[in-house]
Formats: structure tokens, sequence, C-alpha cells
């Protein structure tokens, strides 16, 4: 079924929004600097495709699921859509953590 897997990365990217949104993890806490970070590491794991196409280690396998739409020789759209589900992800995870350890050491330090 062609599309199934850009619909499962835009329903996982609604999700990390509204966790985002509902606990001010990322975005909601400092959006600019937040949209910095994201192109960043954008920019990082494009590159890192990029040069893994050339080398010949990254190539599109079976599409079925895949829309067919393509960025660059053997990179599809859904690949851009992962990357950015990657790295929010990520930050929601330290942004869900950094309190945590905080509070644990500052119960060390009393």
């Amino acid at each position: 079924m062609p599309g199934l897997y850009l619909a499962g990365l835009v329903v996982s990217l609604v999700g990390m929004t509204v966790l985002d949104a509902r606990f001010r993890l990322f975005f909601w806490r400092a959006p600019w600097r937040a949209a910095a970070v994201t192109a960043i590491g954008m920019v990082f794991f494009v590159v890192w495709d990029v040069a893994g196409v050339a080398a010949g280690i990254f190539f599109i396998g079976p599409q079925r699921v895949l829309t067919g739409l393509v960025v660059a020789p053997e990179v599809p759209v859904e690949e851009l859509f992962f990357l950015l589900l990657l790295c929010y992800t990520t930050m929601n995870a330290f942004g869900a953590v950094r309190p945590l350890v905080t509070r644990a050491l500052d119960r060390r330090r009393t």
C-alpha cells in the first residue's frame, strides 16, 4: 500500500508534537533554539545519507509501502520525514530526562 510508511511517520510526528506541547519539552520550551537544533540535526543526517548513497551503502529497497517520490537518487521523501522524527524524538527524550537528572543531582547534593 503506497504511502503507508509516510503516513506512519506523520502520525508519529503528530504524537511527538502533542507530547512536546503538553510537557513543554523542546519546541514549546524554546522555539528558536529548537528550530536551530533541528535544522543542524537534519543537515547532519542528510549529509550522512548522501555520503552513504555515494559509498553504495544506502539504497532504496522494496517500495511497496513507499510513495515512490525521491528527493535525490536513492533518497526517498520518507527519509526526510524519518530524519525529522529521529531528531524530534531525541530532543523530546532529552527534554524529558533532563529535569529528572537535575532533580537526582540536587537530591545527592543535599
